[in-house]
């Protein structure tokens, strides 16, 4: 056991105009087994009801952000976060009720810095899409592993606010790449472990497919971009990554489209309808 006391887990929630998804996110948090420390939820210029809903939770902590961009969110909520290790997810994130005592267990068990976890997404034939997603996860892990280059993603990780300290001075801000793989590999750089483990999960919306083709393939070909500035050899492991997405683009997009999580249906008429919530903001894009 690497520490025997119980630790404090600090949920950082970075929003920007998330009045759709936010109240979700919140009373999956609210039926977790094993109670969060505190919950932040930063608004990061919301012109929508997103703090207006966050301070409707009586357990979350408001606090804002006015240099834009998911970054710059991250950096307050985490520095604003006192529990012994800082969660970080998405506005749409619908964390699994074991999710923070699963959190401390895997803290408590090895020294590990950071953590990522399983996804699962608000599609039709949802298994089959999140068993793929899990086999490419898996083998990622092991390959990037081998080079301590293991990716971290935003909607669900968490990681120790003592290794935050030591290394958010030295972290990219500079937009056009994923602020999440930023910080892992700086992690790793300065030499803690971050690591892929499945005992965490989390559901996630799909609807970063519901874009143009263009904007999609920039936001995918920003995963080996991210290694590529850091001159790190292993973004080649992304590239398959890249590809598959690219090809799975339209058939993901109908099923995310014709889906109705509600009722558990798919409809071909749902997939020419207009969506009621907003595509997901870039988060390679800022702006100070």
């Amino acid at each position: 056991m690497y520490m025997k006391s119980t630790l404090r887990v600090s949920i950082v929630i970075p929003a920007y105009n998330e009045a759709h998804h936010l109240a979700q996110c919140l009373t999956a948090i609210q039926k977790q087994a094993t109670k969060p420390y505190e919950v932040i939820v930063v608004d990061n210029n919301s012109t929508d009801k997103t703090a207006k809903i966050a301070q409707s939770f009586p357990f979350v902590k408001l606090i804002r952000e006015d240099r834009q961009g998911v970054v710059f969110a991250r950096d307050r909520g985490f520095n604003a976060a006192r529990g012994d290790i800082i969660g970080r997810i998405d506005a749409d994130t619908l964390l699994t009720a074991d999710w923070v005592m699963n959190v401390q267990k895997i803290f408590q068990d090895s020294p590990v810095a950071a953590v990522s976890g399983v996804m699962h997404y608000d599609v039709a034939l949802s298994q089959t899409v999140d068993n793929l997603d899990l086999f490419f996860r898996r083998r990622l892990a092991r390959l990037l592993g081998e080079s301590d280059t293991v990716f971290l993603q935003g909607a669900s990780m968490a990681m120790r606010r003592s290794a935050w300290q030591r290394i958010r001075h030295v972290l990219c801000r500079k937009g056009n790449m994923h602020e999440d793989f930023d910080l892992a590999i700086h992690l790793q750089e300065h030499g803690h472990e971050v690591v892929f483990d499945e005992r965490l999960h989390a559901t996630i919306s799909a609807r970063r497919t519901d874009v143009g083709f263009l904007q999609f393939a920039n936001y995918v070909f920003m995963s080996p971009h991210t290694y590529a500035q850091h001159q790190l050899n292993s973004r080649k492991h992304m590239y398959s990554v890249v590809a598959l997405a690219l090809v799975a683009y339209v058939p993901a997009r109908i099923l995310y489209r014709g889906y109705d999580p509600l009722a558990d249906s798919f409809s071909w008429s749902r997939v020419f309808t207009s969506r009621l919530e907003s595509a997901r903001v870039d988060p390679t894009k800022v702006k100070a």
